[in-house]
């Protein structure tokens, strides 16, 4: 839904539905087409799109309501089941909302499926560790999060910077599961 005011020579306040068809049907002005555009581009594309109409306006574009899907959160999540999350929600975004896995949960093989295949794999500890979404994945209707059974798991402690245990990704070496806990105290012995 798209909050429209015009104002100037054309005045009008309008609330307006996204139809299926990615259009919207303006008074005064008719359909116009906003499938693809992202937010931040509408209010340009309307500007001109109805500057062949009139001239000397102004307009301000908002959004409304948001229209909601249902997504599954499956697996070892801390709390399973359907989701009605916003149409702009991510992957991110659902795993939050469900409280990630659960003590059992894999936090680095998160599986986004769509369609019986697996889009994308997501490994929570980039997000934590280094701020990294790029795995992160916009959600449709029906998509299923697999939040797997936890993999190999080891435990750092003594003078780490985060002691605690931590779940592996393919091999690791002693050096990057220290590095992966923070690297060794001031206090540390080296050898």
């Amino acid at each position: 839904e798209l909050l429209i005011r015009f104002w100037g020579k054309i005045n009008l306040d309008a609330k307006v539905t996204v139809d299926r068809n990615g259009q919207i049907n303006l008074p005064k002005v008719g359909t116009l087409s906003v499938a693809g555009l992202h937010y931040d581009q509408i209010q340009g594309y309307l500007h001109s799109a109805i500057g062949t109409l009139y001239k000397d306006f102004e307009l301000n574009v908002t959004l409304g309501q948001l229209r909601s899907i249902e997504i599954y959160v499956v697996g070892s999540a801390r709390r399973p089941g359907a989701y009605t999350v916003s149409s702009l929600s991510t992957l991110v975004n659902a795993l939050f909302a469900s409280g990630g896995p659960s003590a059992t949960g894999s936090m680095r093989y998160i599986e986004l499926r769509r369609d019986n295949k697996i889009l994308t794999e997501f490994d929570l500890y980039d997000l934590l560790q280094k701020g990294d979404k790029s795995h992160d994945l916009q959600l449709l209707p029906g998509d299923v999060i697999f939040i797997p059974a936890v993999k190999a798991q080891i435990a750092i402690s003594g003078n780490v910077n985060e002691p605690g245990i931590y779940e592996l990704r393919a091999e690791t070496t002693v050096g990057s599961a220290l590095e992966g806990a923070g690297g060794l105290t001031g206090l540390a012995a080296t050898q």
